[in-house]
């Protein structure tokens, strides 16, 4: 009869829970406030197979990211000086700070999320040795508005970031295009949606009730008979928010009772309150700063506005869209691919506010349409941008060997 030593077993048994080990992936994001990519870093690190990954999140500052994270029962680290501006003190000192936590932590993938940090992220996991790591473009910031310098300069640097991750997800198919422009990184950009779990929403009575308290606080009085616009989203310059106001001020000029709120905060606050101040309409727009769960707020709104010079594949609007409400958005990034012009919404170009204007109008006057349209958006979201299967595919690139990834 074979005999089986006693160290065998113990070396089987050492073998198979370094199988079960689960894998740890290592999330990286530069700031922990509450934008589109906080929230997709949020729902991957909640949502992985918990039996076979762990996850652990790195960010800058301490806010409202850090407080679901500690919710959901996910570890997170933090990078005091990590922050969006270009510091060279503080990138450098998050960059070697980054050195620490991938040697300490030893992680099996580095996901970073967002321009700046990719780059640092992405260099420091490669010479720690990272077997895996992974880059997930929100928009590619060649694509804002800046001078031609500058984009080269950030063109340059978006490349050399993918040639340092060993995969890029793209979240819309323009930015997918766009990456597999650039030379010797064509198989190395892959497409994943954002997907999103439908919003737990209040039901609509309740959450006028409250915008409109939360904005009687501001001053702004609103009634159920005004055409209440909405906009969630961080007051930065990339939101184009004026172009919003002049849209609204537009249609008060012609006498439609409209008001207008904006759940969120940020450093374009003063200048939105100067360009208010300038077309008159304090009584019109609320500006509300931070509400937390926003999106939850959306059945308040008879339209929802998308005022964006650049986005990447925006979430409030896949959120809209569950609430079924019709939406004006500007067709950058992926808002062409969730919203079918004029058949589940209004797509208009960049920076015309009297496109917007007479889009909000021709759904303020034609209601049957506008609830159309929130019919349709609300069935393509069902149909194509779940939570499920934004985590399938991630889970799939995470564990992709292909030949062609270096």
């Amino acid at each position: 009869m074979y005999k089986v030593s006693k160290r065998s077993i113990i070396r089987a048994i050492k073998m198979d829970n370094i199988k079960q080990k689960p894998r740890k992936v290592l999330y990286v994001i530069t700031k922990s406030n509450w934008g589109g990519a906080q929230k997709y870093v949020y729902d991957l690190a909640i949502n992985l197979p918990r039996e076979s990954y762990e996850s652990v999140v790195v960010f800058g500052g301490f806010g409202p990211l850090a407080e679901k994270l500690a919710s959901g029962g996910v570890r997170t680290i933090s990078v005091p000086r990590l922050g969006r501006d270009i510091n060279l003190f503080g990138d450098v000192s998050s960059f070697f700070k980054f050195l620490k936590i991938f040697k300490t932590e030893r992680p099996d993938v580095v996901h970073v999320n967002s321009s700046k940090v990719g780059g640092l992220g992405a260099l420091a996991a490669r010479i720690v040795g990272v077997p895996r790591i992974i880059f997930t473009c929100h928009g590619w910031p060649f694509n804002e508005d800046r001078g031609y310098l500058s984009l080269l300069i950030i063109r340059l640097l978006s490349w050399i970031t993918i040639l340092l991750s060993h995969t890029t997800i793209t979240v819309s198919n323009r930015d997918f295009h766009d990456g597999r422009e650039m030379i010797w990184v064509k198989n190395k950009i892959f497409l994943v949606h954002n997907g999103i779990k439908v919003p737990d929403f209040k039901d609509r009575g309740i959450a006028r009730t409250e915008i409109e308290t939360k904005a009687k606080e501001k001053n702004i009085a609103i009634t159920e008979t005004d055409f209440l616009v909405g906009a969630i989203g961080e007051l930065h310059k990339n939101k184009s928010y004026e172009y919003a106001l002049e849209a609204v001020s537009a249609l008060k000029q012609k006498n439609i009772p409209v008001k207008f709120v904006i759940l969120g905060e940020g450093e374009e606050k003063k200048k939105l309150e100067n360009k208010i101040h300038e077309l008159s309409l304090e009584k019109e727009v609320a500006l509300l700063g931070f509400v937390k769960d926003a999106p939850l707020y959306l059945k308040a709104f008879d339209t929802f506005i998308l005022s964006s010079i650049k986005e990447g594949l925006p979430y409030v609007v896949i959120e809209a869209g569950f609430a079924g409400l019709p939406v004006v958005a500007t067709n950058v990034g992926g808002t062409g691919e969730i919203i079918d012009d004029m058949k589940s919404g209004i797509l208009i170009q960049t920076r015309k506010s009297d496109d917007m204007a007479q889009a909000l109008e021709l759904l303020y006057s034609n209601r049957e349409k506008a609830s159309i349209f929130g019919q349709n958006l609300r069935q393509k979201v069902e149909q194509e941008f779940s939570l499920e299967k934004m985590v399938e595919k991630t889970v799939e690139v995470y564990k992709s060997t292909r030949s062609n990834i270096r």
